[in-house]
Parts: C-alpha cells; sequence; structure tokens
C-alpha cells in the first residue's frame, strides 16, 4: 500500500512537469507570432495532417516553428 501512494505521488509530480514544459513552449510560440507581427513579418503557415510549420520573415530575422504529429515543437531563428 505504501508502495502505491509513493507511486502515485511520483505520477502525479512528472505528469505536472510535463504539462508546463508544454505551456511554455505554446507561450514562446505566440510571443514569437506576436513579435514578428509588429516587426511587419511576412507570415506563411502550412499545416499537412497534424504537422504544422510556421515560417516568419523581415529583412533582419527569419524564425521557423514546426510541430509534429506527437506535439514536439522545435523552433529556429536565424538572424541575419
Amino acid at each position: 500500500m505504501k508502495k502505491l501512494v509513493i507511486a502515485l505521488m511520483a505520477l502525479s509530480l512528472s505528469t505536472g512537469s510535463l504539462v508546463s514544459c508544454r505551456d511554455s513552449k505554446e507561450k514562446k510560440k505566440q510571443e514569437l507570432i506576436d513579435e514578428m507581427k509588429e516587426e511587419g513579418a511576412d507570415i506563411k503557415m502550412k499545416k499537412d495532417g497534424d504537422e504544422e510549420k510556421i515560417k516568419m520573415e523581415t529583412e533582419n530575422k527569419e524564425v521557423k516553428i514546426k510541430e509534429d504529429d506527437d506535439g514536439d515543437m522545435k523552433i529556429k531563428t536565424d538572424d541575419n
């Protein structure tokens, strides 16, 4: 019984940390999109099934955001 309680506590703590990590990535994604909109970027969005790609370009900066089927997100920033 004691092992079960400890296992459940460990599971609940790890689940909370995974959810908060996903929220911070979504927040960073939205902040980048808002920042690039303010700079007047050319924004292209593409969706293939569950995969989403966002490409934003200004004269000085290029940002690519890719989110795959599993929910993994990659953010690539290139300052020209």
